[in-house]
């Protein structure tokens, strides 16, 4: 017969195991009945080791060790955003099924009388005791006795997971990351040019002046000739002599800082909406319909 097995367990991954059985994860969501009346938290689920498939959720009201938890079948769940939904359960039913102990095996007994009270299958004896009737879920009886989750049945859900589509829209995702967008150096080189100084310089010339004698007077000694006489005269000048000298006429201070430009990104984003396609005498209902339905 099959083996039921936690999830979490067996799986490292269940939060992608829900993804593949077409629902969101609904561990950790608050568990409600009908009039959001919250009865506990789905902290677990039931996997059978045949077809691999959620059979159950364990919904526990106690702390989360799941001693006391529901194991309640996945198809009367209604998976929403906020939490789990079981719509069609009551709480008569609810305090009528079996109590989880942790780590027992979830037997075909325990399945059987359980899917009874779910399914309402129950007579009022003389006294006022209630008392369970067969479902008749099993191929044989007893310690072979092979627990029917009814898969080729379209038409019964118990035990299948309610088929969700989801529509996916795209978004930007835009982050930042720093690369090096160039550098600068700086450094310095000579330049030169021609530069023109005027320089006032000095030099002295020999001036010549001769005047007449008009009163001629004899000289003393050597006759005219007889010795020779020479006048020198030395000249100065001045010459210009070129120097330079380096000074400092500017200082150059090197830093960076971060200024902030708006930067506009444009990317096309696609999402997914649902068609619907119609064929013969259809009445569809709305969300909204359906709540006012169920209120």
């Amino acid at each position: 017969m099959p083996h039921l097995h936690r999830l979490s367990e067996i799986s490292s991954r269940h939060s992608e195991d829900f993804q593949d059985a077409g629902m969101y994860n609904p561990v950790g969501s608050t568990a409600y009945l009908a009039g959001r009346q919250a009865i506990g938290t789905v902290r677990d689920a039931l996997v059978d080791d045949t077809y691999g498939r959620i059979r159950y959720l364990m919904v526990d009201a106690d702390g989360g060790d799941l001693q006391g938890a529901r194991l309640i079948p996945i198809g009367l769940a209604r998976l929403e955003d906020d939490g789990v939904y079981f719509d069609d359960l009551t709480a008569a039913q609810l305090s009528a099924m079996h109590r989880y102990s942790a780590d027992e095996e979830y037997t075909f007994d325990l399945q059987s009388s359980d899917e009874r009270v779910l399914r309402g299958q129950m007579d009022t004896q003389a006294g006022g005791e209630r008392v369970l009737h067969a479902a008749g879920t099993a191929a044989t009886t007893g310690a072979a006795a092979s627990y029917n989750y009814r898969d080729d049945d379209a038409s019964d859900r118990m035990f299948k997971g309610s088929p969700r589509l989801q529509l996916l829209e795209e978004r930007l995702s835009v982050n930042k990351e720093k690369y090096r967008a160039g550098s600068v150096e700086i450094g310095k080189h000579v330049e030169t040019r021609q530069e023109t100084v005027n320089v006032p310089l000095q030099r002295e010339e020999v001036v010549i002046e001769r005047h007449a004698v008009t009163d001629a007077r004899p000289v003393q000694g050597d006759v005219l000739g007889a010795a020779s006489e020479t006048v020198r005269v030395e000249l100065e000048a001045e010459r210009a002599q070129v120097a330079k000298q380096a000074y400092v006429t500017e200082e150059v201070e090197v830093g960076k800082r971060t200024v902030t430009e708006q930067q506009t990104v444009t990317e096309t984003v696609g999402r997914e909406v649902l068609d619907v396609n119609q064929t013969g005498d259809v009445e569809l209902l709305t969300d909204e319909a359906n709540r006012k339905n169920r209120n």
